[in-house]
């Protein structure tokens, strides 16, 4: 099997080598390609990524001439993608691609379609950051699953894993963070196998470079509304 890890990126320079290394350097017990998608940014990651396209057999490096959002830049990933298995990451260090072999387990052994990372599961280390992060995020997963019928406790998680096939059959829309509400609406209205796994979490606060914030949660509350009724 072969594993495709996408990585919308924008304005990462501090942080984007580093995570292409923890990428690489993880054992997912099977091959691996890196896709990195640039949504136009702006601080000089751009030239970081072409340096590291030019030297690095193993990478493909995506770029966006106007900056979209990470939906955008994810569905150029997925496009993309020819690996077996499509897993998404985030380019900053919230999340550890050592919990890879976790995450891919459920698909390796044939039982999922989807697998969905989870932050409140106890699995692991979670730095303790923002409580109103936190409500909303329980609120928007609450409202998504009233729609989807499904039992998540982590909707909005970056770590979403899908068989490729399944991730370059639907049609995505959403060029921002609407992206989370409308793949899980549409994978449980296709009755997709979806599995749950806890992982750790390792949060930004916004002098860190943080970015989602509060129109993002207004926007997540549109998409499901949205998305309850429309595919």
């Amino acid at each position: 099997m072969k594993l495709s890890v996408v990585i919308p990126v924008y304005n990462e320079a501090a942080t984007i080598s580093k995570i292409v290394d923890l990428v690489r350097s993880v054992d997912a017990g099977m091959e691996k390609e890196i896709l990195l998608v640039d949504d136009c940014s702006r601080d000089g990651t751009r030239d970081v990524l072409e340096k590291m396209g030019r030297e690095s057999a193993d990478l493909k490096v995506l770029f966006h001439e106007v900056n979209q959002g990470k939906g955008a830049a994810l569905r150029t990933g997925f496009a993309a993608a020819t690996g077996d298995v499509v897993l998404i990451q985030d380019a900053d260090l919230e999340y550890d691609p050592k919990e890879y072999p976790r995450l891919l387990q459920p698909i390796v052994d044939g039982h999922a379609d989807v697998v969905y990372g989870s932050r409140f599961l106890g699995g692991g280390a979670h730095r303790v950051v923002f409580y109103w992060h936190y409500l909303g995020n329980w609120l928007l997963t609450t409202l998504s699953n009233m729609t989807t019928n499904l039992n998540l406790t982590d909707m909005e998680v970056c770590y979403k894993v899908f068989k490729r096939e399944v991730i370059q059959g639907i049609p995505l829309k959403e060029n921002r963070f609407g992206f989370e509400v409308e793949i899980t609406a549409k994978i449980a209205r296709r009755k997709l196998k979806i599995y749950e796994v806890p992982i750790s979490y390792y949060g930004r606060d916004y002098s860190e470079g943080k970015k989602i914030g509060w129109k993002d949660g207004f926007s997540a509350l549109r998409c499901i509304v949205k998305y309850a009724f429309a595919d």
